[in-house]
């Protein structure tokens, strides 16, 4: 199954206290999710401050990236921007 992704980047400061659930709860208005992935440092089990929604839909990537830029998350204004590949 192909999708889309949307990444939360660290340099914009998602809140270190945002855990999956809570990014599942933002973004799934905005259409059907494949995951959700806050990534955490692996000896602590922080959160890093970035995480990943995979949307089976450009349409709804799309939709969430235009309603969820620059929206308030747990304390912190986010920045959501599609995933560009290395």
């Amino acid at each position: 199954m192909k999708g889309y992704g949307i990444y939360l980047p660290v340099e914009i400061r998602l809140s270190y206290d945002t855990n999956e659930t809570v990014l599942k709860d933002a973004f799934e208005m905005h259409g059907e999710i494949i995951e959700v992935k806050v990534i955490c440092d692996h000896k602590s089990g922080k959160s890093k401050g970035y995480g990943f929604v995979h949307f089976t839909t450009e349409i709804a990537a799309s939709n969430a990236l235009k309603e969820m830029n620059d929206r308030i998350l747990d304390g912190r204004n986010i920045r959501v921007q599609y995933v560009h590949k290395r």
